[in-house]
């Protein structure tokens, strides 16, 4: 849309329109720096013109004209507004990327080390996982000897040991049975909490029980 045509909000409610695509698609869109930058704009624009037009009325106790107080109104409202969409956009993305964080078994190194997904965050966003991870871990690190807060809770396993095919390869990782050096194509039988966030994070897939 030209700039001659558009009208305030316009640009801020783009912004909604992008979060309500990217939840009804169930994924993550590349974040918008340049609209998040142009909605700032036109908010400190609001802002000024707010200003300007009430500037000779802050007197206490002198009542601007019905004029005034309508355009007033009118940059009040609009400046609200955009504030409330570019909240509701970033809120979209934060909760998103909890998702995202959750999903991937409390990983940060296996979330940020897939580029695609990483390509689409901005450098805020990237700091917020940092320090959600920071706060996580801490927490983790007080039940870790009874519960894993990161492990999958919608569904529990059934089972305590699993069969394992492994997809990729992920090195030697220690279990209760000790040190397994998991090879992609090999099959081990293994206490399934030793191994549950690989399962999460696609490095292994269960093949029997």
């Amino acid at each position: 849309m030209d700039s001659e045509n558009r009208l305030f909000g316009d640009q801020a409610m783009a912004l909604v329109n992008e979060a309500r695509r990217s939840n009804a698609s169930g994924t993550l869109s590349k974040y918008n720096d340049p609209l998040v930058r142009s909605v700032c704009r036109e908010m400190r624009t609001l802002d000024i013109d707010l200003s300007r037009i009430t500037a000779d009325y802050e007197a206490e106790g002198f009542k601007p004209p019905e004029e005034v107080l309508a355009a007033a109104s009118f940059y009040h409202v609009a400046l609200r507004r955009n504030k409330r969409c570019v909240l509701a956009y970033q809120t979209h993305r934060l909760e998103k990327l909890k998702e995202l964080y959750w999903g991937a078994a409390g990983s940060l190194a296996h979330l940020l080390g897939d580029q695609d997904i990483r390509s689409r965050l901005s450098p805020h966003e990237i700091d917020f996982l940092r320090s959600y991870n920071e706060i996580v871990q801490d927490f983790r690190a007080d039940f870790e000897d009874v519960l894993d807060v990161v492990g999958d809770v919608t569904n529990p396993p059934k089972e305590l040991n699993v069969i394992v095919r492994v997809v990729k390869d992920c090195g030697t990782i220690q279990t209760e049975l000790g040190p397994i050096d998991f090879q992609r194509g090999q099959r081990f039988m293994v206490r399934r909490s030793d191994i549950e966030q690989l399962i999460t994070q696609g490095f292994l897939e269960i093949v029997g029980k």
